[in-house]
């Protein structure tokens, strides 16, 4: 009796267990990335080159698009502008001295795709990291880019996921 109980159970368990992109139209076989632009004075002059090849490499990693090299013929057509780059301070004590600084970054997208005709969707991901104030932004700002751009790069892919 307990063999056929656990044989039961095992023809019950999933054989995969994982996040697929299913949600995605079958439609959508690639995809393309404008060049983002830059609106933010106070960004890195290369940070919407970086933040591009970011999105690129990250859409082209998780989901089941292939990048064009062009956007002629691509299902899904993303672009974008970095509006604000912008450090404040965070956690501030006695004196009004801050114990942190935040370093925020917003950019705005707009997606289009071939679903339901020609459909053009907008959204904005702001996104943070905070260091030391005792820190320089020079000596830490390559760290907090790089984690501020996997979340701006998760946004993108989850909105792509996502049921519109």
């Amino acid at each position: 009796m307990i063999i056929v109980v656990l044989g039961s159970l095992c023809s019950c368990w999933p054989t995969r267990v994982g996040f697929v992109d299913d949600s995605m139209p079958e439609e959508w076989k690639d995809f393309y990335v404008t060049p983002l632009e830059l609106n933010a004075a106070t960004a890195p002059a290369n940070y919407n080159a970086t933040l591009t090849e970011s999105i690129r490499t990250g859409v082209q990693n998780n989901t089941r698009l292939k990048m064009l090299t062009e956007t002629n013929d691509s299902a899904v057509q993303i672009s974008g502008t970095v509006n604000s780059y912008n450090t404040t301070p965070q956690a501030v004590t006695d004196g009004d001295n801050a114990q942190k600084n935040r370093l925020t970054v917003s950019v705005s997208f707009v997606i289009i795709t071939p679903t339901k005709g020609l459909e053009k969707m907008q959204m904005t991901s702001t996104r943070f990291a905070d260091y030391d104030a005792s820190q320089q932004l020079s000596d830490v700002e390559s760290q907090l880019l790089e984690l501020i751009n996997q979340q701006i790069v998760q946004d993108v892919i989850n909105k792509l996921r996502s049921n519109w």
